[in-house]
């Protein structure tokens, strides 16, 4: 399985990108599949940032919640993270991950990551 990240530019705040991830080899369906990005700023624990089970149910983090939108193309194999009103705490190297969902539950167990694209956000 492969996982690879592009989007990531140096912008100023208030700025948009947007983020995708094209996987080979992983399978998504509907009902087990889940993928989600996360993001790791320097010194900093990885922490999610958004999470995407389908199309009608997805999770944010309370730090991007309506500036940043999960989305994901499943003929072209590709998610998105489209990232709005961006501020320079949101500045992180971003990692997509995919996986399975655990007991049928809205969480999910991540065993794919991709090596991650950089974004930058300059007051």
């Amino acid at each position: 399985v492969q996982l690879v990240e592009s989007g990531g530019d140096s912008v100023q705040a208030g700025g948009s990108l947007r983020l995708s991830c094209t996987h080979s080899g992983y399978t998504y369906t509907y009902a087990a599949g889940c993928m989600a990005w996360f993001r790791q700023a320097t010194g900093k624990e990885r922490e999610g940032v958004a999470t995407l089970f389908n199309a009608f149910t997805t999770r944010y983090a309370d730090s991007v919640n309506g500036r940043f939108t999960i989305s994901q193309d499943n003929a072209k194999k590709t998610l998105y993270l489209q990232m709005n009103s961006l501020k320079p705490e949101d500045t992180a190297k971003y990692y997509c991950a995919a996986g399975s969902r655990v007991d049928g539950a809205w969480r999910c167990e991540y065993n794919f990551w991709g090596q991650g694209t950089q974004v930058t956000v300059s007051s």
